[in-house]
């Protein structure tokens, strides 16, 4: 039976509940915060201490970035094949198998003890983490009266989706300390039970169930999935096996492009499609994907830029616990004041703002130094953590708005657009930014080294000076003097590198400056647009 002939059968969805009290909202908001921050530090404790995780694996930098690789392979998208089955089966069962399940993947990581058992739990977890973050949106949303749901409700909810990452910097150093690997998987195993224990207890309004899976929603889910599950796989990794040295990145991403046109092939040619390509690619949705994409890319600044920056000049996260602490702090204030806005008639000023806020701190940034530290970017990290919690809700409410009025069935497809351009999108500027870190480091460093001669008086010196520190160790001039060439190299590459992130910091500037104008020209000419419409209404009366 197809979905059109069932979903007539259905009942009317019912009424909305009345509002909660205040201090029943207020649990509710805390229990979907928890789950996004359980989700979360799943997902980011891994990439906030990869170079630590190396020793505890006897791993290179390159082999412990399959964890992320792993991870990210199923997340990207079963969000979008279980949303599916939350509508068939019920909302009450998909909440407790689906954090049971979490649970269970959660306690596997107490027992890895090698990178190939880490490889094959963290890809359960990225399998079993999917329902957890739709799960923390629907307990925030639930605490607000349904005309409040799209402004302050997935303000509060977007938010919580930005808290997990500076968390599981703040409290990784911590961890490790006490024991490694377990101490961080032990705190994820300890939120699971507290977060199951909150499901089990706090009901959340279950929408109207219908018949909504097919068959050939099976066939065409896989095929989409192993898609995105190769391109995500070939963006993690690209830029460190280097695009094209690799041959299994080529075949990584030629059978990425197959399964996704296969899939489309599929869906274009079925009468009630999982996927309704059309809609997808209709003008307005490329405009809402590609404002998503600029998000990603403006936000990448904070989230992979600015944290490998410090990496490269031997930071730690303990180094960084203000800096982190003070994002959060900005993240909420944005989200705040977004909130305000998305009540008002200025919705569209939240854009303007943040993208604002977004270029001046990069370009702050730009200005770093060997000599910078977290305390010099406390006022650019912030201004961007402002800026970045102001921009996503009013894309969404608007996205999610306009699926609704296609129909229920059409929320999958918003949720594709939204996945892709968020999880695939951050996998996408992550690698471009990464990517273009390297090639400007390369460019750096053959400036540099250009300038480097023995014969000049200044270089000579540096060397003698660097040298000077084994001399008590080392007898032989020759082993000496290359040593301190060797010293001297490792202080050319760490300032071709500063120079190189100091290179990207400007270029991710000048794109959101881009984007700002091009925002501004389109809002100005909306307003002549409606200036212009203004006179005209009397005479078609008349």
């Amino acid at each position: 039976m197809s979905t059109v002939e069932a979903s007539p059968a259905q009942p009317a969805a019912p009424e909305a509940p009345p509002p909660k009290p205040l201090w029943l909202a207020v649990i509710y908001v805390a229990s979907g915060l928890l789950l996004f921050i359980t989700q979360g530090l799943g997902m980011n404790i891994v990439n906030a201490n990869l170079y630590q995780l190396q020793g505890e694996f006897s791993a290179t930098v390159v082999e412990a970035a399959w964890l992320s690789a792993a991870y990210m392979a199923p997340y990207a998208t079963l969000s979008i094949a279980l949303f599916k089955v939350r509508t068939q089966y019920g909302l009450r069962p998909f909440a407790e198998w689906s954090i049971l399940i979490f649970v269970l993947a959660s306690s596997l990581n107490l027992f890895v003890d090698d990178l190939h058992s880490a490889l094959v739990v963290r890809f359960i977890s990225g399998c079993a983490a999917a329902p957890i973050s739709s799960l923390g949106f629907l307990y925030v949303l639930e605490a607000f009266p349904l005309h409040r749901k799209l402004n302050q409700g997935l303000n509060v909810a977007l938010l919580g989706t930005l808290l997990s990452a500076p968390i599981a910097r703040m409290i990784s150093p911590t961890l490790l300390d006490i024991d490694g690997w377990h101490a961080l998987y032990t705190l994820e195993v300890g939120l699971a039970l507290i977060s199951m224990a909150v499901i089990f207890a706090l009901p959340v309004t279950p929408p109207p169930r219908a018949k909504v899976i097919e068959r050939m929603d099976i066939l065409s889910y896989l095929l989409m999935a192993t898609g995105i599950g190769c391109l995500a796989v070939f963006l993690t990794l690209g830029r460190l096996y280097w695009w094209f040295e690799t041959w299994w990145l080529g075949v990584l991403l030629a059978a990425s492009i197959l399964f996704l046109a296969l899939t489309a092939i599929i869906e274009s040619r079925r009468e009630n499609p999982m996927l309704d390509f059309g809609w997808i690619f209709s003008r307005p949705n490329l405009h809402m994907a590609a404002v998503l994409l600029v998000f990603r890319a403006v936000s990448s600044e904070q989230s992979s830029t600015a944290v490998s920056f410090f990496q490269q000049l031997g930071l730690l996260n303990d180094q960084q616990f203000t800096l982190w602490f003070l994002v959060i702090l900005a993240s909420v204030g944005g989200a705040m004041f977004c909130m305000v806005l998305m009540s008002s008639r200025y919705v569209e000023t939240a854009h303007v703002i943040a993208l604002g806020l977004i270029a001046i701190g990069a370009y702050l940034d730009s200005q770093a130094t060997n000599l910078t530290r977290p305390e010099q970017m406390y006022l650019s990290q912030g201004m961007i953590a402002f800026g970045a919690a102001m921009f996503l809700p009013p894309v969404m409410a608007k996205g999610f708005m306009g699926a609704l009025q296609k129909g229920p069935t059409y929320i999958v497809n918003f949720i594709v657009i939204f996945l892709f351009t968020q999880i695939t999108g951050a996998l996408l500027t992550t690698a471009a930014l990464g990517s273009f870190v390297t090639i400007r480091e390369k460019f750096h460093s053959n400036v540099l080294v250009e300038n480097i001669l023995l014969t000049r008086p200044e270089v000579a010196q540096r060397v003698g000076q660097l040298s000077a520190a084994y001399r008590k160790v080392i007898t032989d001039p020759a082993i000496l003097n290359a040593e301190g060439l060797t010293l001297l190299a490792q202080q050319v590459t760490r300032e071709a590198y500063v120079l190189a992130y100091a290179d990207t910091f400007l270029l991710i500037s000048v794109v959101t400056t881009m984007a700002l104008v091009v925002l501004l020209v389109h809002l100005a000419w909306n307003r002549i647009r409606a200036v212009r419409a203004v006179p005209a209404e009397p005479m078609t009366q008349s």
